[in-house]
């Protein structure tokens, strides 16, 4: 099977006329290849419930992928045969599924947090480890962060596009904007580098590039956390400046934890547990945070709770008594 098959082509397509972020787009690109290649590259067409069935079966079975995993793969088979073969299946009935286990956020204390963040490298990285904890933000959230999105009269922060292709808004912290302005000198200086150069483009969401061509020259656009290099943009080809590769700043943080031998299982996403947890230990309702979240449903939010009784369910132990 090519590289660039017809395909895969009429499947990036279709994810990005309904407006699917490129994440998403690779990802359902790479289990529907999978999915072809399980059954040697067999043509989709050609295939059904049956063949379904045995892949998700054996991706639980043979590669015992997580239950979160295997959904995902169904996602992308089942967004296939809708949207791109137009061809209805009937209930895909007798997977094996992989058992989704019921797991707790791990969630650092205030010291622990205080801690990691003053052991980050200095400048952006330290600042977006900030910006996660202060925030709640998800990491990709923070590294598209565009200038305009950044109110200071407000003491806000807009995040657009998040989880469900939402925008929200969630607060600024005091302390963090000296060092976001100073941020922000440092990233205008690249960009007027940039155009000095001859470029200084962004990559801009949907159609806008097209509807105005000079905004992805526009300083309100450009990343706050820009990256170190120019690349390729992957949709129009052309060479633009995108933001801070999100795997750097994973990797300072867990050499962070490492250096402090904190022994919790520490990520980008642990800030924004520790975040809702300290909110709920300060007073504030879960309708509050779930809003400054982005959570769907309050019961996503209800999770935190777990670390606000000692011991389980606030129950004391004998040996305490």
């Amino acid at each position: 099977m090519s590289k660039r098959s017809p395909l895969l082509d009429a499947v990036r397509s279709a994810l990005r006329v309904r407006h699917y972020s490129l994440r998403t787009e690779h990802t359902y690109v790479q289990w529907i290849r999978r999915f072809i290649l399980f059954h040697q590259k067999r043509h989709p067409k050609e295939m059904g419930e049956p063949e379904i069935r045995a892949f998700l079966t054996h991706l639980a079975v043979e590669r015992r992928v997580a239950a979160s995993t295997q959904n995902q793969a169904l996602s992308a088979i089942l967004f296939l045969y809708k949207y791109v073969l137009r061809k209805e299946l009937d209930w895909i009935d007798g997977v094996i599924r992989a058992k989704r286990p019921s797991r707790l956020p791990v969630v650092l204390t205030r010291a622990e947090v205080k801690a990691v963040l003053s052991q980050l490298p200095a400048g952006q990285y330290q600042l977006i480890g900030q910006l996660l904890y202060g925030t709640g933000m998800r990491m990709m959230e923070c590294i598209r962060l565009r200038v305009k999105d950044i109110d200071f009269a407000y003491r806000q922060i807009t995040v657009r596009a998040g989880k469900g292709d939402k925008d929200r808004i969630t607060m600024l912290p005091e302390r963090l904007i000296p060092g976001i302005r100073q941020q922000l000198a440092h990233a205008k200086r690249v960009h007027e580098r940039d155009l000095r150069d001859g470029f200084g483009c962004v990559s801009l969401p949907f159609a806008l590039q097209r509807k105005y061509p000079q905004t992805e020259r526009q300083w309100a656009w450009q990343h706050v956390f820009p990256s170190t290099k120019r690349a390729v943009d992957a949709q129009s080809g052309d060479v633009k400046r995108h933001h801070l590769y999100e795997k750097n700043f994973h990797r300072v943080l867990k050499q962070a934890a490492h250096d402090l031998d904190v022994c919790k299982p520490i990520s980008s996403h642990t800030l924004r547990h520790s975040f809702a947890t300290h909110l709920l230990e300060n007073g504030y309702d879960l309708r509050t945070i779930q809003e400054l979240l982005g959570h769907k449903d309050v019961k996503t939010t209800m999770i935190y709770t777990h670390v606000l009784n000692k011991g389980a369910g606030g129950v004391c132990s004998p040996l305490d008594r």
